[in-house]
This record gives C-alpha cells, structure tokens and sequence, in this order.
C-alpha cells in the first residue's frame, strides 16, 4: 500500500516467516462480514475461524465460507494456538476485554473503532501491544478512503496553504445505538480524518449535546456540537447527528490558497478543489485593513475507488507480515478515545472547554 503520512513507519517488531497469516474474526452482526468478505479475497491470509455468541449470525458466514471454522464462544477462538491474529468486531464494551486477551496469547489484533470505551482502556492496549511487540491497529476506514488520502497529498504538497478551519457535518436518521451515544458512534469517523490530516496537536475540545428521544431510563445524545481548538487559531467544528431528516457525509477544509469540499456520497466528484480565498493587506496609512476576495476556478482531483475496508484489510496483514507500524495504529486510536473522552467531559459540564 502506498505511504499515506510522511515519513516511513518504523516496524514494531521482526517481520514473520513466509506463508499465508492465519486469523480469526471475533463477531459477525453488521461490520464482521463485511470484513471477513474483504479478508477472504487475499491470498496472503487464512481466516481459520469465526465466533460469534448468536448462532443466527454465524449461520450465513457458515453457508458462505464452509472451510472456515464457526464457534459460539470467543474465548475457543481466543485459545486457537494457530491463530496469529484477531480481528475484533464487537460492541465497543467489549474490546478491552477481548483484544487484552488476544494479545496476552501473543496474537495481532485489528479492532473495529473506537479502541476502546476509555482513555486508561485505551493506554492499557498500547502498552500490552508494545510490550508484547504485536501489532494493533483499529479500523479507522474513512482513513484509508481514496478521498481522503487525495485531500492528506494536497496539504502535504501545499495546495492549500494554511489551513484555517475545518468543519465536518455527518448526519442521517440512526441508527441508534444501545450502548452509546452519537459522539461515541459518528465521532471516531470525522476525529480520525482529521487527526490523519492536520498535522497538528489540539489543545482544547468543548461540546454540548441534546437528548430530545427518550423512553424510560433510557437516554443518549442523539445531537451533538464539537469545536476543537488549536494553538495555531485551527477550528475544527463537527455536527454529529441520529435525527435528521437527510443522509450527509460533508467536510470542508479552508486554506489560505484553496479550500476543499469533500462529499462522502457524491459517487461523481467526491472531492471539489475550490481557487478561492481571501488576501488581507494594509493601506497605504496603515490604518485600513484591505480585504481583496479571490475567485478562481473549481476542479475535481481523480480519487481512487478501491474499497477502504479492503486496503485496512490488507495493510493489516501487510503490517503483520512485515512488522510496519500501522497507519492507525494504536496510538492513533488512543488520540481519538482520548478526543470522545474530553468531549464527553465537556457535554457533562454544559460546553466547558477540557484543556488536552
């Protein structure tokens, strides 16, 4: 695959022997076939088996794969001495129960996103992965999208120039979750494009949030507001929401040269460069700020259409085969529990901005 941040990834530990990566895909609801379709169609691994605790689930994967071993129980699969590595794809209350134990058995671990369901979770993982010299990597797909990669090779080419805000709209009607809020569910999405493509540090996070569906006890956020402040003047603004009425995927990035409107759901021109911006000078007292506005044309870069899930796919067995640290890797997953950690702060304390 081809580098997608700067710089080379240094491996985190000795490249294995040849042959096919022999792994396991721990749940089968609505993600894990997906994966387990993506991981099927490489020669350069082996899914020895599936499990899941709801026998319904495991009957289509059983039909479609029938080499492929299925099991009710994690732990049996856990316990597989030939399995080399795990992919977790589980409600996120599960994964530090499961990928701590999968790497305690000396196994690779994919997890599905957010790493983990708390920052001390999250940095627990790390450190067993490091300890243990295994690679994690959480399947923050939109990463691995032709689009974005795009957008992540103009900034570094500095099409764009300064970046001067980024603002992120990911709503549609649910799905609701049981377990966590819209925050947890939409946010590692447009947290992760953003932290793979401002190569900045951000150092505050507030946001507010309305539970307007209620029933009983039960009661999440199904509408949220975030801004991430930066020391450089950056605002990164997200609308995350279950309500609405429409299905939109939309970032914009503005540059001080070009600004970006990327649309996840546009098929035809996903990413839409805009020459436009705005030039700031002094009049000739020094007293007038003079403003002069640049219009100039709008094109639409060529994006790869290769399936995201099937490049995190391969990258991970790449990754397993080589010892190359993972584009989003486990570092990366504990940035954005600890952004969905410090947001949820904020929520609790009406909008107060949590220092990072």
């Amino acid at each position: 695959m081809e580098q997608m941040k700067s710089g080379i990834s240094p491996a985190v530990r000795e490249p294995r022997t040849s042959g096919p990566v022999r792994i396991g895909v721990l749940g089968c609801g609505y993600w894990g076939p997906n994966l387990i379709r993506n991981f099927a169609k490489l020669r350069s691994c082996e899914i020895l088996a599936v499990a899941d605790l709801d026998p319904k689930r495991l009957e289509p994967v059983a039909w479609a794969y029938p080499k492929i071993k299925a099991l009710n129980s994690p732990e049996a699969l856990l316990d597989q001495d030939d399995i080399e590595a795990v992919v977790i794809v589980t409600p996120v209350s599960t994964h530090y129960e499961l990928a701590k134990t999968a790497l305690e058995n000396d196994k690779h671990v994919l997890l599905e996103k957010p790493l983990a369901a708390s920052v001390k979770q999250a940095e627990e993982l790390v450190r067993l992965a490091e300890e243990r010299g295994k690679i994690l990597m959480v399947d923050h797909t939109f990463v691995y999208t032709g689009a974005v990669r795009k957008i992540r090779q103009l900034i570094e080419t500095g099409e764009f120039g300064e970046i001067y805000y980024y603002d992120s709209v990911r709503v549609n009607l649910g799905l609701f979750q049981r377990e966590s809020n819209v925050l947890w569910d939409l946010g590692p999405h447009d947290f992760s494009i953003m932290d793979y493509l401002i190569d900045e540090q951000p150092i505050g996070i507030s946001a507010i949030g309305a539970k307007p569906v209620r029933r009983g006890d039960w009661a999440h956020e199904s509408v949220v507001y975030v801004a991430i402040h930066f020391r450089s003047g950056l605002l990164a603004h997200f609308h995350l929401n279950w309500l609405s009425p429409v299905k939109v995927r939309r970032t914009l990035i503005g540059g001080s040269k070009k600004m970006v409107v990327y649309d996840h759901l546009d098929p035809d021109n996903q990413l839409k460069v805009f020459d436009k911006g705005v030039e700031v000078s002094l009049g000739e007292d020094l007293s007038k700020v003079l403003v002069q506005y640049r219009t100039g044309d709008m094109w639409a870069p060529k994006v790869d259409q290769t399936e995201a899930l099937e490049i995190v796919c391969k990258h991970f067995i790449d990754c397993v085969q080589t010892g190359e640290k993972p584009i989003t890797h486990g570092q990366v997953g504990l940035q954005i529990v600890r952004l969905l950690e410090a947001a949820q702060e904020s929520m609790a304390r009406h909008g107060e901005v949590i220092e990072l």
